[in-house]
């Protein structure tokens, strides 16, 4: 009979991801040769090699790539027992990973967790901030919990809840103030700075104009709102910004902001999880919480399970 203990197991899918020991060590929060130590005892109880060892980093063998996947596949069964113990208690307690992506995570996440914190005082809250395909692919692997995103990510194995509608404002050079607002037409003509590849609100912002992509010539990208809004400060163009980023990313600019006429740019705020979760029922009264701390009501008939 094979000894496999859960650490090991752990260690190895760190490793996977990582690629590299001494982070996969630190994400473990253990020593580089703890962890060499125990990957090497997997490898002999396994009979077989995971690794291709380098000075600078690790590739994973054949069997060590598909053994990887079945890891995964056992880790994330065995947190879903967690799970499945916690859904069954009276309170709502233990361990929460929620995923957000740039353009929500700033300005919601203060008063979420403040709310949560009150509502249930023995959640363990873990936040996790990166782009949608990220969030997606901790989610479906089991690293995450939930996630707050904008929809719809069209994930087979995950349930999407629509939380709220949010609107767009055009944020332009504070001279500009009390001129016309220009049409979704007149956009693809004027500078439109964006946030860089890979940010869903970037695409949001491009389809709302009629555009596949931004000029080359007429680009300038930045990795946060933020900076964004300091560029138009500086007269350097015009952009689009969620409503929820207003107050916090204008409050320091030389800014003008405008509505657009109907119909107005916006994006659908939502939750999703994993279909399998146990921890589903707690998960929708969060996302009550969610509504709350955004001072929106949920919309109706939200709750959407994706099918293959």
């Amino acid at each position: 009979m094979i000894n496999l203990t859960l650490r090991q197991l752990r260690y190895f899918d760190a490793l996977a991801r990582h690629g590299h020991f001494g982070r996969a060590a630190e994400s473990c929060s253990i020593s580089q040769p703890a962890l060499s130590m125990q990957i090497k005892e997997l490898e002999e109880t396994l009979g077989g090699l995971l690794l291709e060892r380098s000075a600078r980093q690790v590739a994973l063998t054949r069997f060590g790539e598909e053994l990887a996947q079945r890891v995964r596949d056992i880790l994330r069964s065995v947190d879903e027992l967690g799970d499945f113990a916690r859904a069954s208690q009276d309170r709502f307690a233990g361990r929460l990973r929620i995923g957000m992506i740039p353009t929500i995570a700033p300005y919601l996440l203060p008063k979420i967790t403040k709310n949560l914190t009150r509502m249930h005082p023995e959640l363990d809250i873990r936040v996790r901030e990166t782009m949608t395909p990220r969030l997606i692919q901790e989610l479906v692997e089991g690293r995450l919990d939930t996630a707050i995103v904008a929809l719809p990510v069209s994930e087979p194995s995950l349930t999407e809840v629509a939380l709220f509608e949010e609107k767009f404002l055009l944020v332009r050079p504070g001279a500009d103030e009390g001129t016309p607002v220009p049409s979704r037409e007149m956009m693809r003509e004027m500078r439109l700075l964006l946030l860089e590849e890979g940010h869903c609100f970037r695409d949001q912002a491009l389809s709302f104009c009629n555009m596949q992509s931004a000029p080359p010539r007429e680009m300038l990208d930045a990795n946060s709102l933020s900076t964004l809004v300091q560029m138009v400060s500086a007269g350097i163009g015009v952009t689009l910004i969620p409503e929820m980023a207003v107050p916090v990313e204008t409050r320091s600019a030389s800014v003008s902001l405008a509505r657009f006429r109907d119909p107005e740019p916006s994006r659908t705020i939502g939750m999703v999880w994993r279909k399998t979760s146990p921890l589903a029922r707690q998960l929708l009264q969060i996302s009550e919480v969610v509504c709350l701390s955004a001072g929106k009501v949920r919309a109706r008939q939200s709750v959407r399970s994706q099918r293959a």
